[in-house]
């Protein structure tokens, strides 16, 4: 395994970690198999483990919690996340002070530890002062209930507030969650990476395969059972009939170099400016073996000249 520091801090992360959204406590709830999964990723050196209470609504982090429970707490960098609604109450939601100060006890509850490494806010919420949030955020980490905060999926008008509004002091957000793989790029190289240079970010990515689809696993179509095929808001995200064609095209570079077509794409997020860890999933240790393949994977310049071909970057591509 290879770490790198999360953002500007001295914190260590494993630049491919292990995510539960869809999976752990919703699609598999076998609590010996997420056990499996957890320990063939920790064995191979993965130290950072994604949740957030969201997740099946906190199923996710139980669940998890449950099979992290095996290895010593300071070899772990748990990250989970607060701002979508967990029940029908009204103040249940959002990055109000009193839904983070009360979410964050749950969470550290399900998930069986004193604290967290990472407290992302899952979204950024309009109807709350910046103040409101960063003076929450400031007032975990004193407490020693979280060590490190970031955002996710933030605009980079939010991010520069926050920073202005954090100063220079310790409760500055450190790290930025995004969507980001080789159908989705326009955003993160236009907009995001840029902030995240300027501010000292480190990037975590998710949505590294698209859902799957860049594995190839729909190059012949949808089953039922599948993510895309659960998942009506996913299935019409990617399931577009240009980005099924240029994933076919894809195959020929993996054919040609031996390797899947997910750990080239994988590989190729490792290898963008700014990346601090790539958030993967899995439903069987198998799919996380296949996946830590890419860490040792270095893709030369004529393949990564191909793959700007088939999906273009963002100042060709937008």
């Amino acid at each position: 395994m290879k770490y790198r520091r999360l953002g500007r801090s001295g914190l260590k992360v494993s630049a491919l970690s292990l995510g539960g959204w869809t999976t752990f406590g919703a699609s598999l709830a076998d609590q010996a198999a997420v056990h499996a999964i957890l320990a063939a990723a920790y064995s191979r050196g993965v130290n950072f483990f994604d949740m957030a209470d969201a997740y099946a609504l906190g199923a996710c982090e139980k669940i998890m919690g449950q099979a992290l429970k095996q290895f010593p707490r300071h070899t772990l960098v748990l990250a989970s996340k607060v701002f979508r609604p967990m029940s029908d109450d009204v103040n249940d939601r959002g990055l109000s002070r009193k839904h983070i100060m009360e979410a964050v006890d749950k969470s550290l509850m399900r998930i069986g530890t004193d604290y967290l490494d990472v407290y992302y806010c899952h979204r950024d919420d309009p109807e709350t002062p910046i103040e409101e949030t960063v003076r929450a955020m400031d007032d975990l980490i004193r407490a020693g209930k979280v060590l490190y905060w970031g955002t996710s999926e933030w605009p980079v008008a939010k991010i520069d507030e926050t920073m202005t509004v954090a100063g220079d002091t310790r409760y500055r957000p450190l790290v930025e969650q995004v969507q980001y793989n080789l159908l989705n790029r326009e955003r993160v190289e236009a907009d995001v990476a840029g902030a995240a240079d300027r501010h000292g970010l480190g990037l975590v990515i998710w949505g590294p395969l698209a859902s799957g689809l860049l594995t190839g696993k729909y190059d012949a179509g949808v089953p039922a059972e599948s993510r895309l095929g659960r998942m009506e808001a996913l299935g019409a995200q990617w399931l577009r009939p240009d980005y099924l064609e240029q994933v076919r095209r894809f195959k020929k570079i993996a054919d040609g170099l031996g390797v899947s077509r997910a750990e080239i794409a994988l590989s190729w997020l490792l290898g963008q400016p700014g990346v601090s860890s790539v958030v993967t999933g899995a439903t069987t240790v198998a799919q996380v073996e296949n996946n830590l393949k890419a860490i040792e994977l270095e893709l030369p310049a004529d393949v990564l000249a191909e793959l700007d071909t088939i999906f273009p970057p963002a100042a060709a591509g937008g």
